[in-house]
């Protein structure tokens, strides 16, 4: 039994707006990435589209619409085809999942918007400190805030088409991993921040004072993941000129320097 066709034959159709996000984290993106890495990617490609016919990376599925029914094929394959079941928990299916989402959720961002003009990085620098207000909430090379995601590493993530569409329009694109979480916990309390995990006992966040802070699944409530994006928006802040120079900054984020 060949494991490297694992994730195969999730032949596409449904629509994408069928997709159900459930609000992944960026552990769980990483971790199904690994494995999709090691035993789908031999086939199917690091993008996921290497076999005919077949593309992963765009998020609709014809034989399972909802996460549980991928998972589930992921585990028991397809009988009659060369899709063979796996020895992959739920658990471990569950990321691969959430992987694959994420995957045709960073495509769209990426075909989104057309690619912006060229600015200038050092403007962008002192914007990104000073008029923007990015380095209130956002990290960069060990410096900064934790409430939102660190960017350190954000310029060879995202394209600069990608973000340019962040500035303007954040809800656009909120990525499972970047999500946060509202929870109303039993004794009448309620915490807010990004998520970072959360497993069968617990759900763990920052919150907004930048606290890690791990709440018993025993004593929620009702938990609620955000689907639209704290950040707000630059149209009406910032300048043609300035987004191109913002865009320019983070764009050469890719990595702590010496």
């Amino acid at each position: 039994m060949r494991t490297a066709i694992i994730c195969g034959a999730i032949v596409l159709l449904s629509s994408a707006a069928s997709a159900q996000e459930h609000g992944y984290t960026a552990a769980d993106i990483e971790s199904g990435g690994r494995l999709y890495q090691s035993s789908c990617a031999g086939c199917h490609g690091t993008t996921g589209d290497l076999v005919a016919g077949i593309d992963l990376a765009r998020g609709q599925f014809r034989r399972g619409t909802s996460d549980a029914e991928i998972a589930a094929i992921i585990r028991a394959g397809i009988p009659g085809t060369t899709m063979p079941p796996s020895a992959f928990s739920e658990t471990q299916a569950a990321t691969i999942v959430a992987y694959l989402r994420n995957m045709a959720t960073a495509r769209r961002g990426a075909t989104a918007t057309p690619v912006p003009p060229r600015g200038d990085e050092g403007r962008g620098r002192t914007l990104f400190t000073g008029k923007g207000e990015c380095a209130s909430c956002h990290r960069v090379n060990g410096v900064g805030p934790r409430v939102a995601p660190d960017l350190t590493e954000i310029g060879a993530a995202r394209s600069a088409a990608d973000l340019q569409q962040k500035l303007l329009d954040p809800n656009a694109n909120v990525r499972a991993g970047n999500r946060y979480v509202r929870i109303a916990t039993k004794d009448g309390g309620t915490i807010s921040g990004r998520l970072l995990n959360q497993d069968t006992f617990s759900i763990q966040l920052i919150d907004t004072n930048e606290r890690l802070v791990s709440v018993p699944k025993s004593s929620v409530r009702e938990h609620t993941i955000m689907r639209t994006s704290p950040m707000p928006s630059y149209r009406d802040k910032l300048g043609a000129e300035e987004v191109a120079d913002l865009v320019s900054y983070l764009v050469s984020l890719k990595g702590v320097r010496p």
